[in-house]
């Protein structure tokens, strides 16, 4: 039985990753703001400390595995947050998880997002995150914005999930050198919560975007499809993979950026 840590399995895909490895007999320590085994806000720098520490007295002999998924939307309606809990939240829990790691010389998996390649991020909010990583500067660059045009919070986000799938790649080496591998998953559209309280015209925004396995349905991906994918990555079926983002979307990033191979 395998020990394992999941930020946001309260609901969505981190939940539905949580009941699959369940099923498989490990067991799970869900991080999440409700409804968890450790509750915290990862938005917050007393949030992500307190998370850090309890996991240490929950899992004192270390984590085979750490999927750091919490995450919001860019129709959250929040900019401050959308910068707070998917970026910041996440590399701060996955530091402050390492040595947990590398104590069973387990696996970390980041979630990004299908959007990353698309471009509609703003490359100057992600250089910042990934080159200064100082949270105020960012917050206080995002203070004028608009936080009701859904372009704006849909650019954030994306910048976000940019930063994040660039921080894996660059960290890769080093981490999997002290025996800890790390991976992204690129996420598409998945049935969840998330997207059922998503505006009109979000929806609409999303079902604009094709996914080929789900050709001829007016229908999102399930959570499963990329639960699985999830449980995959941190188990020693992956142990040849690391520094890799993961595509699991469909098709939709192939379809879409076809000539790209790299």
């Amino acid at each position: 039985m395998g020990v394992y840590a999941i930020s946001g399995a309260s609901s969505g895909i981190g939940a539905k990753a949580k009941e699959l490895l369940e099923q498989r007999g490990h067991k799970v320590v869900n991080i999440d703001l409700k409804d968890g085994d450790i509750c915290v806000n990862l938005a917050s720098e007393e949030g992500r400390k307190e998370a850090v520490a309890k996991l240490h007295e929950m899992c004192p002999d270390g984590l085979d595995g750490l999927i750091c998924n919490a995450g919001v939307s860019g129709a959250c309606g929040n900019l401050p947050l959308i910068i707070s809990l998917n970026y910041f939240g996440t590399i701060a829990l996955a530091k402050g998880a390492h040595d947990l790691l590398e104590k069973k010389h387990g696996s970390c998996l980041v979630t990004a997002s299908n959007t990353i390649s698309q471009g509609a991020g703003r490359m100057d909010i992600a250089d910042l995150l990934n080159n200064i990583g100082d949270e105020g500067r960012v917050l206080k660059l995002i203070e004028q914005m608009d936080s009701s045009n859904l372009s704006v919070g849909n650019s954030l986000y994306v910048s976000t999930k940019y930063a994040l799938a660039r921080w894996v790649r660059r960290v890769s080496a080093a981490w999997a050198a002290n025996g800890v591998r790390i991976n992204a998953i690129a996420p598409g559209n998945v049935n969840t919560a998330m997207t059922a309280t998503m505006s009109t015209s979000a929806k609409m925004a999303l079902n604009a975007l094709p996914i080929p396995t789900k050709y001829g349905q007016e229908c999102l991906m399930d959570a499963d499809e990329i639960a699985e994918a999830m449980i995959f990555l941190v188990s020693d079926a992956a142990k040849g993979v690391n520094g890799n983002v993961m595509f699991v979307d469909g098709g939709t990033d192939a379809l879409l950026n076809s000539e790209k191979v790299y």
